[in-house]
Parts: C-alpha cells; sequence; structure tokens
C-alpha cells in the first residue's frame, strides 16, 4: 500500500437493486483491510435486506434522518453522527424515514467485495 489522497468522482455514483446510491471513496486489491462508500437513500425509500458474508459493516450517519433493522435487534432510529456496526452474516436495512436524502459512510472491513453480498429478498429474512 502507497501514501495516497483519494478523490471520488461524483459522477461515479451508481444505483444498486438494493434501492440505494454508491459513490465508492476506497475500495482496492491495494488496501484489503478495508473499503469505504458512501451511500445515499432517497426519502421514503428502505434498502432490501441483505447480509454479508465475512465482512463486518459500519454505517456512519453524515446526514439525513432514518430506521435501522439488524439482526433480531429492535428497529432503531439514526442521525447524523451515529455509528451502526453490523457483524458478518447479520441481516439488515435501513429506511430514509425523512424529507432528504439519507446519507452515510459504509466501512467495510476487510474491503467489500460483491460475492460477500447476499439479498435476502423483502419480507424479515430469517
Amino acid at each position: 500500500m502507497c501514501a495516497t489522497v483519494l478523490r471520488p468522482d461524483p459522477a461515479g455514483e451508481y444505483f444498486t437493486e438494493e434501492r440505494c446510491y454508491i459513490l465508492e471513496t476506497s475500495n482496492s486489491p491495494d488496501d484489503p483491510d478495508v473499503s469505504i462508500a458512501r451511500a445515499r437513500v432517497a426519502p421514503g425509500v428502505t434498502t432490501r435486506w441483505h447480509r454479508l458474508s465475512g465482512t463486518t459493516e459500519r454505517y456512519y450517519i453524515l446526514s439525513g434522518t432514518g430506521r435501522v433493522e439488524i439482526g433480531d435487534l429492535p428497529p432503531e432510529d439514526v442521525v447524523p453522527g451515529d455509528a451502526v456496526i453490523i457483524p458478518p452474516l447479520v441481516r439488515q436495512r435501513i429506511s430514509n424515514t425523512g424529507t432528504d436524502d439519507l446519507v452515510f459512510l459504509c466501512v467495510c472491513s476487510p474491503r467489500f467485495l460483491p460475492e460477500a453480498y447476499e439479498d435476502l429478498g423483502e419480507e424479515r429474512a430469517q
């Protein structure tokens, strides 16, 4: 790994089947221990139930308001400054409960790989 400054191009943001927008900041084989992406969820939208295999995911809420559902925990409201920790194989989804976009960082360790993602569908996945 080399010392560097990464500047994501906002034009690189893309929409996912999970129903949110993602802008990758850092996700490289040169830094396999962690990845960072900005997620954006539109007002009224709930992402799909999903989980990650072998990867711990952390949300750091930057702006907006939401409600996160993790495993068997009761739903929890989140606001800017909140951090959410999601262990590997724990089901998760997040809803935007506000009138503005819900924006948060997704920090994964080890780094996010598409093959670690498992879509659990619409219903309350077990």
